[in-house]
């Protein structure tokens, strides 16, 4: 009988080790799995099937994106910005990741972020590649020039990041600011002067975020024979002769003001030359299209609506 009732606790014993064996090695697998998925660094990593972004570390790669991350609350989590990124003024001290035309992969992975944000445009298949192979996701979204454009953009973005309901306010903003938009008398024409010194002069043709704004604060892109940004010449001065001269403020900063811009051969000659009808607005609030959308285009319809004086 004690033979008998040993031989069962052996069993037993057998039994309960092979158990205990087996659910170590399940906690083992599982946990090999969790810091698989975040990068073999026992940090979190985000991925398609993340649902809270809260912690997550981005970098934006273009100052429209940067502006409706800070909109959606995400300020706090922006890592690294491209140089376009300029508002608000508390992002400009972030590290630089370089223009959103020509981003450096480098600057990227070495702020160990979670994911990417930019625009189909901006970022090409090679840098995509190259932080994919550093588990570094990527977002990249399209963004029209329009107010529909820019709206989408928005949600698109919040959507990513599983804070769609946060949206709406956005671009209820958008909307409350188009309102105080002055509707003009007439439609003026309107140059749009790209400057960077007196040696590097571009206007603004069709299908630029430049005409966009010209066309939803009222007035006509005086350089609609053309599309994207041709070099500035006199004789293309003289033929759109526009009644005003936009430009952003560095730019006309850089040819020493207004002074500066009339020495450039043909623009006094213009009607907006002889007039000295020139409006100078922050790049990224003018062509940026991001959340200060509305006020933009308020912001320009306002100034043209004073030019006309």
């Amino acid at each position: 009988m004690n033979r008998a009732r040993s031989a069962l606790q052996f069993v037993h014993g057998n039994l309960n080790a092979v158990k205990m064996r087996r659910i170590k090695f399940s906690i083992y697998v599982l946990s090999a799995i969790a810091v698989a998925a975040c990068g073999g660094s026992g940090q979190r990593a985000v991925n398609s099937t993340t649902k809270n972004f809260d912690s997550a570390k981005i970098v934006s790669a273009n100052g429209s994106i940067t502006e409706t991350l800070c909109a959606l609350g995400f300020q706090k989590n922006i890592v690294g910005t491209d140089v376009t990124s300029t508002y608000p003024e508390a992002i400009s001290g972030l590290p630089k990741i370089g223009h959103n035309r020509n981003i450096s992969a480098e600057a990227i992975i070495a702020l160990h972020p979670d994911l990417l944000i930019g625009l189909q445009q901006s970022l090409n298949p090679d840098l995509q590649q190259q932080l994919a192979a550093a588990n570094i996701r990527v977002i990249s979204l399209p963004l029209v020039y329009s107010v529909a454009g820019t709206k989408t953009l928005v949600q698109s973005i919040a959507d990513s990041l599983n804070v769609s309901p946060k949206a709406q306010q956005v671009k209820d903003g958008i909307d409350k600011d188009l309102a105080t938009r002055v509707v003009l008398k007439s439609h003026p024409k309107v140059l749009f002067i790209y400057a960077r010194g007196a040696g590097t002069l571009m206007v603004a043709g069709r299908n630029t975020p430049a005409s966009a704004i010209i066309e939803l604060a009222g007035a006509t892109n005086a350089a609609n024979s053309f599309e994207d940004f041709k070099p500035l010449t006199p004789e293309a001065l003289l033929e759109s002769n526009p009644d005003v001269i936009l430009m952003f403020d560095s730019g006309l900063e850089s040819l020493g003001g207004i002074e500066g811009l009339l020495k450039i051969p043909g623009i006094a000659q213009t009607n907006a030359g002889k007039r000295r009808k020139v409006i100078e607005m922050d790049g990224q609030l003018l062509t940026g299209f991001g959340p200060r959308l509305g006020l933009a285009v308020a912001t320009l319809s306002k100034e043209l609506n004073d030019a006309q004086k």
